[in-house]
């Protein structure tokens, strides 16, 4: 579905290039009091949206992740060859905001009993996955999936794996702030996969953002 949005839409912009080149997923490049978290949870589009507006988000890039191709494209990446996942790079400030909501705000936005992409996005470029950067967040992601495992009100069976990061590959230009830069198309996309009808049925009123 996005796939062929892109193909519609922009046309004149598939050639731009990268953001930038490999990022080490370990740092944050943005200071020693701020930290990382990468998540893969179908469209990085949806995923910047939902992380954005979060108190203590410093900055979000969309990327890929998780694969044996260096330097991939957007259409590596979407020929379900590269083993690469679309991510979302999260720049926080601890003081300001914990990992643990963090992993709220990811659950909240993921259909994670989905192992075979995310809404109408299909293929492994579009699983949801965590990709912990340290043994404490590795810590954290897989208490926080027990707990939703254990929960009769979160959906199941929770199919999400938690895996160690690797590097992180920004992606073009044009998909950085895509919800913003082009909202029109955003919208019409995000409504017609369904994602919003999809979280609702899955999560109610905690669907999307849940609060501090």
């Amino acid at each position: 579905m996005k796939r062929t949005l892109l193909s519609l839409a922009l046309l004149l912009t598939v050639a731009a290039p990268a953001l930038a080149g490999p990022q080490d997923a370990f740092k944050s490049n943005a200071g020693a009091d701020q930290a990382v978290a990468i998540f893969a949870g179908g469209c990085f589009w949806c995923m910047e949206e939902a992380f954005d507006p979060i108190k203590g988000v410093k900055q979000t890039i969309s990327g890929y992740t998780g694969g044996h191709v260096a330097d991939p494209s957007y259409n590596d990446v979407t020929s379900e060859t590269s083993g690469h996942a679309e991510a979302l790079k999260v720049v926080y400030d601890p003081s300001q905001v914990s990992y643990d909501h963090l992993l709220q705000v990811f659950w909240h936005n993921v259909d994670p009993t989905d192992a075979k992409g995310q809404f109408c996005d299909r293929g492994d470029s579009y699983r949801s996955e965590i990709f912990a950067v340290n043994a404490k967040q590795i810590q954290a992601a897989k208490a926080s999936k027990q707990a939703l495992q254990q929960s009769d009100s979160a959906p199941s069976p929770i199919t999400t794996q938690v895996v160690p990061a690797v590097t992180f590959y920004p992606a073009e230009a044009y998909h950085q702030d895509y919800y913003e830069k082009n909202p029109l198309r955003y919208k019409f996309y995000r409504n017609a996969c369904g994602r919003d009808r999809t979280l609702d049925k899955l999560w109610g009123e905690a669907a999307r953002t849940p609060e501090s």
